[in-house]
């Protein structure tokens, strides 16, 4: 592993340890480079990299970047350093600061919501997760900002939660069936049937894979519902596991 800053502070290069391929990220790309122009980019630290840190690799060894805009997978350092018009052959490190300050790319979009994001490492600002209250059932967190609830957990709780059906009235009653005791409210009908909703009860969220009922979670997350959970794998999780259903196989 090479420290190769310039595109940002904490960009890395790893090399295999025969020398034979180097991944370089966004610092070294084919005929190219990262930019410079923002997140913490600088123009002297990445020349200084790739001259250090990957131009000393032999001229053989391949180099494969994060990624390609013109559809070229691999290179070589050798390659680079002849070929790359930002970086290799004579070009002086006076020579680069110039190329780069004149690229006249467009500012990314959301790039000044996406750096910050990217430096707490998608970490909600703040540091304050969404509120829940996982007390009242074993819950997990996913990644994408929702609280799930397994299937066994659930048979266990059944009794003690309001289980809503996002799935539309023909698969509620046929294929799959549905849960017993679970209120049917297509998502589509969600915003507008709000009301309908217990507020002093966890509700647990269903569909056929867990898609659905991740999105309906949300909805009712962003509603002020504060005990809510996403079946996770759905009803097919919750059959395969061998849990009751009614109307199944109808």
């Amino acid at each position: 592993m090479r420290a190769t800053p310039g595109h940002t502070n904490g960009c890395l290069s790893f090399v295999l340890d025969d020398e034979s391929r180097v991944f370089t990220g966004d610092c070294l790309l084919i005929r190219g480079c990262g930019r410079t122009d923002f997140q913490q980019g600088d123009t002297a630290a990445l020349y200084r990299s790739v001259h250090l840190q990957l131009f000393t690799l032999p001229a053989e060894c391949q180099v494969y970047p994060g990624h390609d805009y013109n559809g070229m997978g691999v290179s070589s350092i050798g390659e680079e350093r002849r070929f790359n018009p930002r970086l290799g052959g004579d070009v002086a490190e006076a020579d680069f600061a110039g190329f780069m300050r004149h690229l006249g790319l467009p500012y990314p979009k959301k790039m000044d919501l996406a750096v910050p994001a990217n430096l707490r490492c998608g970490r909600p600002e703040g540091d304050v997760m969404p509120r829940a209250d996982p007390m009242w059932a074993p819950l997990s967190f996913t990644i994408a900002g929702l609280w799930e609830i397994a299937p066994h957990a659930l048979a266990e709780l059944a009794s003690e939660v309001q289980v809503l059906d996002v799935r539309e009235p023909e698969e509620f009653s046929h294929g799959l069936g549905h849960i017993e005791g679970a209120l049917l409210v297509p998502l589509g009908q969600l915003e507008s049937r709000l009301a309908e909703l217990p507020r002093g009860r966890p509700i647990v969220t269903v569909c056929r894979s867990g898609a659905r009922s991740a999105r309906a979670a949300a909805m009712l997350g962003k509603a002020g519902f504060e005990q809510v959970a996403n079946l996770n794998g759905g009803m097919l999780r919750w059959r395969a596991e061998g849990h009751p259903a009614q109307g199944a196989g109808e």
